[in-house]
């Protein structure tokens, strides 16, 4: 049984957010990416504090996939240092572990 993991990655319009969620599915790189928002976000960036709004995605993937998973956001992100953080997931129910691997 594959490694089951959550991708994150936050994008400034729910266009774009529904984008990379799209590609992703189509790819079969993801299992299912949930979109939220918008949420507001604030960071330290080249000196500043910057406040802005964005839409999060959760990508349901396996660590086997995650380099791909990364290059097709990046391919798509137009931030010149997005987030893209990954979670391995710990536990969870069985049944829904394997939809995952069973989706990709």
């Amino acid at each position: 049984m594959a490694s089951c993991m959550h991708v994150i990655t936050t994008i400034d319009t729910k266009e774009r957010a529904d984008a990379i969620g799209k590609r992703l599915l189509e790819e079969r790189l993801a299992a299912c990416v949930q979109i939220e928002g918008p949420i507001s976000s604030s960071y330290w960036w080249k000196g500043k504090m910057e406040t802005v709004e964005e839409w999060r995605c959760i990508v349901k993937t396996t660590t086997e996939r995650y380099g791909q998973v990364e290059r097709t956001i990046r391919s798509l992100h137009h931030y010149e240092e997005p987030e893209i953080i990954g979670f391995s997931i710990a536990a969870g129910s069985p049944s829904y572990l394997a939809w995952i691997e069973e989706s990709l």
